[in-house]
């Protein structure tokens, strides 16, 4: 018997779900508040210059190819993939910077000639990096976050120390050069905390960055996107936008469907892709299985400043991803995590995505994409907005070496207060909830409701955690425990 579905938001994890539902037979309908699909992963396109608004990093091909499989396609039946060489550069000072290549061969060619010695060592941290991949992303990452006995396997008994030690002391023990710890504690930032914070085991995300390497999707992470929109829709997923919705319905415990523009929809499923706390907010209080307590408690992944900004002329001295470490790290983390506050003096990272792809801007031109981490729930304002960038706009001239500001055609910025506004994000987190140990599988808000039958919730703040390749195990998840339930 067919069931209706209705899922809320068509960011990655409800177009990942959507799809697997529509395959094993239901009748699944997306209701996406925005004009376009997509969630955080939409597209800015102004002056002949095309940027992602979300997501930039494409990393773990085989999550994509995992994915299409299950449909019996492949990432290249929707869009080109291209391998980015350099992987990306790091700058710690005026013309100061390590490039980051495409094999671990180079990578660890670069390392020696900052440290001798330490291209032995990265070998050896990057083999326990790839066993820990091979347990966490072909098998972890994929059980839904039900029961702590989950973890519990013969491999991950092996590993136990690591999720009681930290990625930071890991990579101090080996390394002494604070630019190559600086690199190497860069991936889980992706988990959204601090490597002091962050368990050893994901170290994994070493491998994702070394072993695998940076792709950039042609056209930009939206083709994704706009791939995933097309397999839904060939399975018969049928999607709505500027469609907000305003409550979840239920009847005693059972949900009933959505009230969408003041239309009531019947569904027999409810499915939540949208801000885990703002769906919530659709139920009645005694309905809500997390207090206001709860989310407060909480360590979130940061939120971000980011601009969107055309340059006149090409620019030197970058690569299509670029990360500007010339400030000490420790201070940006405290005023992210400890003390929540604007920093005074940011790292930054910076996306010249035309580098790669002539699509992204006219010829001759260069499209820039500029991001501040930041703490959620900040006082968010245009003055604040404008001071940040400059700050940066200075850095990034003295440290590449060449005029940059006096180039820019027009730029637009997305921060707090648009995270809150496009998206319902709690205090305007860009990322979810950060993977902490106390964070992590069947510590994170569940995928399916104890309070409300039939209603279930999927995404960045739920299992297995935030990222785009989360993402869409997540979507993977939550479908078969729907399946189950039917």
């Amino acid at each position: 018997m067919t069931k209706q579905i209705a899922i809320i938001g068509s960011g990655f994890s409800s177009l990942a779900a959507a799809s697997y539902l529509a395959q094993a037979g239901n009748n699944v309908t997306i209701y996406e508040k925005n004009p376009t699909v997509g969630g955080r992963a939409r597209q800015l396109q102004r002056d002949g210059f095309t940027f992602d608004i979300g997501p930039t990093w494409y990393w773990m091909p085989d999550v994509f190819e995992r994915f299409f499989a299950d449909f019996d396609k492949t990432p290249e039946d929707y869009y080109e993939l291209i391998k980015l060489n350099p992987a990306y550069s790091v700058y710690f000072g005026e013309n100061d910077f390590i490039t980051i290549e495409d094999t671990l061969e180079k990578i660890r060619n670069a390392f020696e000639k900052e440290e001798p010695g330490s291209s032995k060592k990265l070998q050896e941290f990057m083999d326990e990096a790839l066993d820990n991949y091979n347990i966490a992303i072909k098998d972890l990452v994929y059980r839904p976050g039900v029961s702590p006995m989950e973890l519990v396997t013969t491999a991950t008994m092996k590993k136990i120390g690591q999720f009681f030690s930290t990625i930071s002391k890991e990579v101090r023990k080996e390394f002494k050069n604070p630019r190559l710890i600086a690199i190497l504690e860069f991936p889980v930032l992706f988990l959204g905390a601090k490597p002091s914070n962050t368990p050893a085991f994901y170290s994994f995300m070493n491998y994702a960055d070394f072993g695998l390497g940076t792709f950039h999707p042609k056209d930009g992470m939206y083709s994704v996107i706009i791939a995933m929109k097309k397999l839904a829709e060939e399975l018969g997923v049928t999607i709505h936008t500027n469609s907000n919705v305003e409550k979840i319905e239920v009847q005693g415990t059972k949900v009933k469907g959505l009230l969408v523009n003041s239309e009531m929809i019947e569904a027999d499923i409810v499915l939540s892709g949208a801000d885990y706390h703002h769906t919530e907010t659709l139920l009645k209080k005694p309905l809500r299985q997390y207090s206001e307590k709860y989310w407060e408690k909480k360590v979130f992944a940061p939120s971000s400043l980011l601009f969107y900004v055309g340059f006149e002329k090409k620019l030197q001295n970058v690569n299509h991803h670029t990360l500007f470490f010339d400030v000490p790290f420790e201070e940006h983390a405290k005023d992210i995590y400890d003390e929540p506050k604007w920093p005074e003096h940011p790292l930054f990272y910076a996306s010249f995505p035309s580098i790669t792809d002539t699509s992204a801007a006219p010829q001759g031109k260069e499209a820039g994409i500029f991001l501040i981490p930041l703490a959620p729930g900040l006082n968010d304002t245009p003055e604040i907005r404008e001071e940040y960038f400059n700050k940066i706009m200075v850095r990034f001239e003295k440290l590449t070496n060449q005029e940059a500001k006096k180039y820019v055609i027009f730029k637009e910025s997305f921060c707090i207060n648009d995270f809150v506004e496009a998206y319902n994000s709690y205090k305007g987190n860009a990322y979810g909830l950060a993977n902490t140990l106390l964070q992590t599988a069947f510590l994170r808000p569940k995928l399916k409701s104890k309070k409300v039958d039939g209603l279930f919730f999927t995404g960045q703040l739920s299992v297995p955690g935030p990222g785009v390749p989360p993402s869409l195990i997540s979507g993977k998840l939550v479908s078969n425990l729907i399946q189950k339930e039917l």
